[in-house]
């Protein structure tokens, strides 16, 4: 058994390692907002170890240099981070039942995406395996928040202005793909654009309000009328 075990947890260093590399290179980018926040390099590791995500970091970050109550900071990564109950819900039935309840949680702090896709591909999910893909991918994904940070401090102002295009970019690569493809996730994304400078600069009811408030009820907004309009078929894709 001390034998499956080790050779679990090499297999999940081994699978872990390229997710770390492609987080480092995303890790930057955030690093280079978090910079804008006022963050330093330790914060931002700190951070980036806490959340490990993405979007949910950006968010984070965002409202941080908005200067945003601690509530909504809160709400906002939270909603941001939504998936990942879910995503923590169907990796819960592919332990076995023999799993201790501390292993499930360990596995669920460091529920990411990609190491995500990486557990359920497997026919069933060793938490030695995902401890493993853990240690090689998310010590990355921190070091290169803080490195975006500390090159942020270094680089010209023009320079960092340039970089922290390349957060956008990531984002909109994330989105295109889906958006190409589902016209509900097009219009939603068509929708964000629409609403955000409408509440921003039109709408005098909302223009007084923070820029984390508007967020938040903009994304609880279009994603419930989503829903409504276009609920997912549980009987397979109904992406037209």
């Amino acid at each position: 058994m001390a034998g499956t075990g080790r050779r679990d947890f090499l297999e999940g260093l081994r699978d872990g390692l390229p997710i770390g590399l492609g987080y480092l290179a995303v890790a930057f980018s955030l690093g280079i907002a978090a910079r804008e926040a006022g963050l330093t390099a330790v914060q931002g590791f700190v951070a980036s170890l806490l959340s490990i995500a993405s979007a949910g970091e950006y968010a984070g970050f965002t409202f941080i240099a908005a200067q945003a109550s601690y509530a909504e900071i809160a709400l906002g990564t939270l909603i941001t981070n939504a998936r990942y109950l879910l995503m923590s819900t169907a990796l819960s039935q592919r332990f076995s039942d023999e799993t201790p309840l501390a292993q499930r949680i360990g596995v669920g702090l460091g529920v990411t995406d990609e190491l995500f896709g990486l557990a359920i591909a497997r026919p069933l999910v060793r938490p030695i395996y995902q401890y493993g893909a853990m240690l090689s991918s998310i010590p990355l994904w921190c070091i290169g928040t803080s490195a975006g940070i500390v090159a942020g401090q270094l680089l010209p102002a023009r320079v960092v202005t340039a970089l922290s295009v390349s957060l956008f970019g990531m984002f909109l690569a994330v989105i295109m793909p889906a958006a190409r493809t589902d016209r509900v996730v097009r219009v939603c994304v068509l929708a964000s654009f629409a609403a955000s400078y409408a509440a921003s600069h039109l709408i005098p009811f909302t223009m007084g309000w923070s820029n984390g408030t508007r967020i938040i009820a903009l994304t609880v907004v279009i994603s419930a009328a989503a829903a409504l309009v276009r609920p997912i078929d549980p009987e397979g894709d109904d992406a037209a």
